[in-house]
C-alpha cells in the first residue's frame, strides 16, 4: 500500500472527527487556547491508537465485538453529546439567552473515542494485508490532526454567522454523525 493510498485512508477516517470539530468550533467559541489544542491532538491520538490497536487485535473476539458494535458506541455517544447540546440550545434560545456552554477535556475524550472506532476496523485491515502499522497509524493521526485544526477554524467562523443558534446545529450535526454511523 502505497503513502498516498494511507493518507486517502486517513482522511476518509478523519471526516467524523472534521465534522464534530465544525460543530465544536461553532459551539464553543470561547475555549481557551489549551483546549484549541487539546482538541486536535485527542482526535489525532485516537485515530492513530486504534488501529494499531485493530492491527494488534485482528482476528480476536474483542476485534469482532467492536466492528460489530461500534455504530451502536458512535451512536450512542454521540447521540447522546448532540442531544444534549440540542436540548440546551434550545432552552437557551426560549430564554433568550446566549451563553455559550462549557467544553471539557471529558466531552473532547469522548468525541475523539467514538470518531475513532472506525479506525480499529481499519487497523484489523491493514494487518490483514500486511501493511505497517506505525508509518500507517502515525500518518492517519497527523492527517486527522492538521485537518480538525482546519476544522476547528471553520467552525468558529460558521459560529459567528449562526450566533445563538450554533449549539442547536452543532448538537443537530451530532446526532446525524451518530445516526450514519448505524446505518
Amino acid at each position: 500500500m502505497t503513502t498516498i493510498e494511507i493518507l486517502l485512508i486517513g482522511i476518509g477516517l478523519s471526516m467524523d472527527a472534521v465534522a464534530v470539530s465544525i460543530s465544536n468550533g461553532m459551539v464553543y467559541r470561547n475555549i481557551s487556547k489549551g483546549k484549541i489544542i487539546a482538541q486536535p491532538l485527542y482526535f489525532a491520538v485516537f485515530q492513530g491508537v486504534m488501529p494499531l490497536l485493530g492491527g494488534v487485535l485482528a482476528g480476536g473476539i474483542f476485534a469482532n465485538a467492536v466492528s460489530k458494535y461500534s455504530g451502536i458506541a458512535v451512536f450512542l455517544i454521540l447521540g447522546v453529546i448532540g442531544g444534549k447540546m440540542i436540548k440546551e440550545g434550545y432552552s437557551k434560545l426560549k430564554e433568550e439567552v446566549c451563553a455559550k456552554p462549557f467544553l471539557t477535556h471529558k466531552i473532547l475524550i469522548f468525541q475523539a473515542i467514538a470518531t475513532s472506532i472506525d479506525a480499529f476496523a481499519v487497523g484489523i485491515g491493514l494487518e490483514i494485508i500486511n501493511v505497517e502499522l506505525i508509518p500507517a497509524a502515525s500518518l492517519i493521526a497527523v492527517t486527522t490532526g492538521v485537518l480538525v485544526t482546519a476544522a476547528i477554524i471553520l467552525g468558529k467562523k460558521l459560529g459567528e454567522y449562526v450566533g445563538c443558534k450554533a449549539e442547536i446545529l452543532g448538537g443537530v450535526i451530532l446526532v446525524l454523525i451518530g445516526i450514519k454511523a448505524i446505518l
